[in-house]
């Protein structure tokens, strides 16, 4: 099958960035939306033209580093998967696919397709930790957790971090990381030691990173590929209230 890719080119972080059109052709219905990138990469080579960008790692749905904007979607049109798990048998053979970085001031572009998302990690080093010692693995049925509780902690911390969520949403809010991170700690027992501040610095480091509010759209929650909900936003929300009044 062949295709049209309108992809975003811009050569560094300071340069202006516009669209280029490329034709691919030789690509597998079973290909991934990355394979589809690369064939499309030794094409551009073997021409004599910069490859492009873009961010990969694991191509197995589980680094979160294959962040695009797919024909106007987080990861593309197909529901709760990254990129790399998204297959070209989705589009049409013929189709012009858009291919775009995200689109967030939070995350700058540093060369084509490919984000600074070093701001997560910023946001993480503020409070998305605990200090008490855990022990190896085998001590782990030493501390009793409730089989739901623990699910749920896992639910929330199921989030790699991509960063759909802030690009899906209309004001760029991270909500919806912050409160993954901020929810699979407060639900055990080894979070609490830094409860009291946690919620409270990383929402904080949000802010001052220029990430936007949440307004409950749900957007993120629908564009998430690991399905993270808006029920843990509320519990940040909860965790922030007890913070500050804990002050």
């Amino acid at each position: 099958m062949e295709y049209n890719v309108k992809v975003w080119r811009q050569k560094n972080a300071k340069a202006k960035g516009h669209f280029e059109t490329y034709h691919v052709t030789d690509v597998e219905e079973d290909a991934s939306f990355l394979e589809m990138l690369d064939i499309l990469n030794d094409q551009l080579i073997r021409k004599g033209i910069e490859p492009i960008a873009f961010d990969h790692d694991c191509r197995e749905g589980i680094c979160g580093a294959c962040s695009l904007y797919v024909d106007g979607r987080a990861h593309g049109p197909d529901d709760q998967v990254t990129t790399c798990q998204l297959f070209m048998r989705h589009f049409k053979p013929g189709a012009t696919i858009t291919v775009e970085p995200w689109r967030s001031g939070a995350f700058p572009v540093i060369k084509d397709l490919v984000v600074d998302r070093g701001a997560f990690d910023k946001i993480m080093q503020a409070g998305g930790f605990v200090t008490v010692r855990t022990g190896s693995a085998q001590d782990g049925n030493t501390l009793l957790i409730p089989h739901d509780t623990a699910e749920l902690s896992m639910d929330a911390a199921a989030c790699i971090g991509c960063g759909a969520c802030v690009a899906t949403c209309k004001n760029g809010s991270a909500m919806l990381f912050v409160a993954a991170r901020v929810s699979s700690l407060a639900l055990l027992p080894q979070g609490k030691p830094e409860a009291a501040r946690r919620a409270r610095a990383m929402v904080a480091k949000m802010d001052e990173l220029g990430f936007g509010n949440c307004t409950n759209t749900r957007a993120c929650e629908m564009e998430c590929p690991k399905h993270v909900t808006i029920d843990h936003i509320a519990r940040l929300n909860r965790e922030y209230l007890k913070a500050r009044f804990s002050e």
